[in-house]
């Protein structure tokens, strides 16, 4: 008996991958219970089993006294088989809980099991995952018995189960991809240093190299886009754009928004924002179809990203001035500091931080400062009142016959009446 328990153990240790003290802990706790159900007028703690984890010899003490295993009788034994059962089973999802938990983000390659209701069931040889439809790339397919790459993004227990989230949309998935394909990158000679992505469509990886020699967009692609293609392939055509990585935001989103050729960028650190400019020929271009373009490079870079042309931003300049100096106690001159800054409207003037505006703009006090922002938050907020219009791109423009008096009866709801003056 006891060679044979220590050849079970040992099995189910193997197939189970569940660490064989946590068995015979198991088999120790059910013989336990066994024992305390047989013998109920038996205090519990006078019950006793020890078992020999290298022969496998199991002892069973009641106060004291040795008893036989097979005294415990039929419903006894039940008991402990259920408990068995049911330990080995908590001690299998924990050690695959674990397992999975340490490889969320990696890349695995399985079977597709089955599919029921959009949800691909895969199997990665001792464990399943599912493939939700929400992680699938749009329009891809699957087939019974296919084999199939996916990320691992959630491990998480479902009662006695672990239930392993698996993803083809998710950023992750490209980026293993690119790791899996180009040895450099695996080896750390070039680094992906960020990564947008709209599944099914495109996506953007911007990567750079520790080694001036080697060239990391080249890399990427390989002799004749062999490396590329056969990442391509496996997104089912989604069409990917390998950006050369540079510290600096006037180098790098100009290399982001390519293939539009950009003239000009102006960095309003302020709202964390980059104004773009393009020639007409390129304006369609630079945004993409839909913003996709532009979309992903302002995730790529982490920047609000606005196209125009110079004729657009001359506009645009024309109309924050004209509005700026509406507000009470703000002369022309301050109303193109404030643009300067790249405050195109009252919406970007009425998220402003007091203390960031004036340490910003010079002649600026913190008194003038909060006026600005209240105003720019009642104008805002009550354009309708003010007589003002929107413009098209949702900046607030007060109508050439909105008086100085109309202006200020749209503050009375956020801040008092009266004229502010700058130092100048």
């Amino acid at each position: 008996m006891s060679v044979e328990l220590i050849r079970l153990v040992e099995t189910i240790q193997r197939e189970k991958n569940v660490d064989k003290h946590l068995l015979l802990d198991a088999i120790k706790s059910a013989l336990t219970s066994a024992a305390r159900k047989h013998y109920p007028d038996i205090e519990p703690d006078l019950i006793q089993v020890e078992i020999n984890a290298e022969t496998g010899d199991i002892v069973t003490t009641r106060d004291g006294t040795i008893v036989k295993e097979s005294d415990f009788g039929r419903i006894a034994a039940q008991t402990a088989k259920q408990v068995i059962i049911q330990k080995i089973r908590e001690a299998e999802r924990d050690s695959q809980f674990g397992e999975f938990q340490d490889r969320q983000g990696e890349l695995i390659s399985g079977t597709i099991q089955r599919i029921e209701g959009g949800v691909v069931m895969v199997n990665m040889g001792k464990s399943d995952g599912i493939l939700p439809k929400s992680e699938q790339i749009p329009g891809e397919s699957f087939d019974i018995g296919k084999p199939v790459r996916a990320v691992i993004t959630e491990v998480k227990k479902a009662g006695q189960r672990v239930k392993i989230v698996l993803s083809r949309r998710h950023p992750d998935f490209v980026r293993r991809l690119f790791e899996r394909e180009i040895p450099e990158i695996s080896e750390g000679v070039i680094s992906i240093r960020g990564l947008s992505r709209e599944a099914g469509f495109r996506s953007k990886v911007a990567v750079s190299s520790l080694d001036n020699k080697i060239d990391a967009v080249g890399a990427c692609v390989g002799v004749r886009g062999t490396r590329i293609k056969n990442i391509v392939d496996e997104l089912g055509g989604e069409r990917i754009d390998i950006v050369r990585w540079n510290e600096s935001l006037q180098v790098l989103i100009p290399n982001a928004l390519q293939p539009a050729e950009i003239e000009e960028v102006m960095l309003c650190h302020l709202l964390g924002r980059a104004v773009v400019l393009v020639r007409d020929d390129q304006l369609s271009l630079a945004i993409g179809r839909k913003g996709q373009n532009v979309r992903l490079a302002t995730k790529l870079v982490g920047w609000d990203i606005e196209i125009r042309t110079a004729e657009e931003l001359d506009g645009d300049i024309e109309k924050a001035v004209a509005a700026f100096t509406k507000i009470p106690g703000v002369e022309v001159d301050l109303a193109e500091r404030l643009v300067e800054q790249g405050i195109l409207g009252y919406d970007d003037l009425s998220v402003m931080e007091v203390d960031s505006l004036v340490s910003t703009i010079e002649g600026l006090t913190e008194e003038l400062a909060e006026h600005l922002i209240q105003t720019a938050e009642a104008f805002s907020e009550g354009t309708a009142r003010a007589g003002s219009n929107e413009t098209p791109d949702g900046e607030v423009e007060l109508s050439e016959s909105t008086s100085e008096e109309e202006a200020e009866s749209a503050l009375e709801s956020n801040t008092s009446s009266g004229t502010v003056s700058s130092d100048d």
